[in-house]
């Protein structure tokens, strides 16, 4: 039995090499970190609001810094994506509430799961952030280097929160795995949509 061949004309032509190309990439890279701090930014005040109506508001007070540190990487990418003419993904109010539900949700676990949050999450952004600087580094310098400030940035909150016991957390081989498999399949969604 014999295949009919494939119906090229339906099928979408990937952009040639050039300046297509980059283009399309940069705009999946603004699209996709742009995402992804704006989720940050929500983790953060889902995990603020839970603790500040508990007796540990240092910890509110902690995720609130760290809310305002991700906002300063949030206006910066809005920028971006104005100066560039890039659209944000089209997820992002699907994203803005699973990442809120994500901080309230670690937080009522308790702090150890909310430190879990953080660490995973964070690990796989400054992959993410690394990896970009590496793809950039030649192309557009000054992009890798305001991502490597970025990853240095995520990485201290993941420093953070790895000295407050996030390893400590129930069950944490499974939250972490969970989250990270999320951040990883939300950063492939937001790089196409």
């Amino acid at each position: 039995m014999t295949q009919s061949p494939p119906n090229l004309t339906t099928r979408p032509v990937p952009p040639r090499p050039g300046q297509g190309e980059s283009r399309a990439r940069l705009e999946e890279i603004l699209r996709v970190d742009h995402a992804g701090e704006l989720a940050a930014v929500h983790i953060y005040r889902g995990q603020s609001a839970v603790f500040r109506q508990t007796p540990h508001k240092d910890l509110a007070d902690q995720f609130t810094r760290m809310e305002g540190e991700e906002q300063v990487h949030l206006d910066a990418f809005e920028t971006l994506l104005r100066d560039k003419q890039v659209r944000p993904t089209a997820m992002t109010p699907v994203w803005r509430l699973a990442a809120l539900g994500l901080g309230v949700g670690t937080a009522l676990l308790g702090e150890k799961a909310a430190h879990a949050c953080t660490e995973a999450v964070e690990s796989v952004i400054a992959e993410h952030y690394a990896d970009q600087v590496r793809e950039l580094s030649q192309s557009d310098p000054e992009l890798s280097a305001q991502l490597s400030k970025f990853r240095d940035d995520e990485l201290g909150h993941h420093d953070h929160a790895v000295e407050q016991g996030a390893r400590e957390a129930p069950a944490y081989p499974l939250l972490s795995a969970v989250i990270k498999a999320g951040c990883r399949v939300a950063i492939k969604i937001s790089e196409k949509i």
